[in-house]
Order: structure tokens, then C-alpha cells, then sequence
């Protein structure tokens, strides 16, 4: 639905929603790397378009050790990052960026066997958004399935941070999340970043 205050539009401005990629952009089947293992999430094309709406950049941040592994080729994951986005963008829902960090302390192989800042739950990856595209991290959302998602929200300064798909979160003491159980229930989220920690239904 279209928003009705034109004040609304400007919510999002100088403000990214952070997304991870498999687990909430795509169903996690593991190191999915296949155009034929890319099943889209329920909503998630929804949720990009209302973001839209309020002039959030939409910022896809994914760690893929699947490439330190030696299971696919950084070749092979632009070949279908270019196609996800093209996805995205024929259903009006533009991703402005992907970020990616191809690497993992002690399972990639030669230069990848690291653990490097742009690895969750490293902020890297959106400390280097935050540069790119001059970004209010405080106004800005984050949404990820894992708590190395949520660490690196917090770590980054980013203001909301959104856990999904899960039912808890007794692992993670500090800082505070939201959690959601489907991919709309984050679009209220887009408005109301002062949300305390609690699971939306």
C-alpha cells in the first residue's frame, strides 16, 4: 500500500535496509550457488518494493564461504547476484548494491582462510556502505537469520536490527533486536524504528 503522508517518503533518506542474502532473500539450502537452487523468500520482494516507498537503499550483505571453501567461483556468484538483481528489478524492487566477503577463518583455502573485517559479525561490509553511499546508520535497518547478522548491526552503529525466522534469541545478551517470523512483518519496521526487542506475530 501506498503511503498517504508525503512526509513519510523521507524516513528512509540517507538510509539503507541492510539485507542478508540466504535465509532472507533466498531459502538457506547451503552454499546455494545455482540459479536452480534460488528459491525466492516468501515476501521478500514486497518488503523491497515498501522500502522503496520510504527512499531506503536496499543493500544486500552476505558472507559466502562457499567461496573460501572452494565450492564455487566469486565468477559464479556475480553471474548470480547479476541475475538475482535482475529479479529483483523487473518486479520494480531495485537492489542499489551487493556486498560480499569471500572468506573464513579456518576453512577457506589459500588468501581466504582469514578472518576479515568484512566477515559477519565484522561490520565491515556496512561500514563500507556507510562510505559508499554517505549513509545514517542510526536511521538505517538491518535484517538477517543469524546472530552474527545482528552482531555486525550492532557493531556498525546501524539503529534497527531484525532477526528472522527465529523464536528466541536467549543466545545474544546485548544489543537489543527485533525479532519477526515473516518478511512483512518487517516492512512496519521501515516506519517505526523505535521498536523494543519483541517478537512481532
Amino acid at each position: 500500500m501506498e503511503p498517504q503522508d508525503p512526509e513519510k517518503h523521507e524516513l528512509g533518506k540517507n538510509a539503507a535496509l541492510f539485507l542478508d542474502r540466504d535465509g532472507v532473500i533466498n531459502i538457506d539450502y547451503g552454499h546455494v550457488h545455482t540459479i536452480q537452487d534460488f528459491h525466492f523468500m516468501d515476501g521478500i520482494f514486497d518488503l523491497v518494493r515498501h522500502a522503496h516507498q520510504y527512499n531506503y537503499k536496499i543493500l544486500v550483505i552476505t558472507n559466502q564461504s562457499g567461496i573460501a571453501r572452494g565450492l564455487y567461483t566469486e565468477k559464479q556468484f556475480n553471474e548470480l547476484t547479476e541475475w538475482m538483481c535482475d529479479q529483483f528489478s523487473i518486479r520494480g524492487a531495485i537492489i542499489s548494491k551487493v556486498y560480499f566477503s569471500p572468506y573464513h577463518p579456518t576453512a577457506g583455502l589459500g588468501d581466504f582462510r582469514r578472518d576479515h573485517i568484512s566477515r559477519k559479525p565484522n561490520p565491515g561490509m556496512i561500514l563500507q556502505a556507510q562510505s559508499d553511499f554517505d549513509l545514517n546508520l542510526k536511521k538505517s535497518i538491518l535484517i538477517g537469520d543469524n546472530m552474527s547478522d545482528i552482531q555486525a548491526g550492532a557493531a556498525a552503529g546501524v539503529g534497527t536490527n531484525v532477526l528472522f525466522g527465529k523464536s528466541g534469541g536467549k543466545e545474544l545478551s546485548s544489543p537489543e533486536f527485533t525479532i519477526v517470523k515473516k518478511i512483512l512483518d518487517a516492512s512496519r519496521l521501515l516506519i517505526n524504528q523505535s521498536l523494543s526487542r519483541r517478537v512481532l506475530k
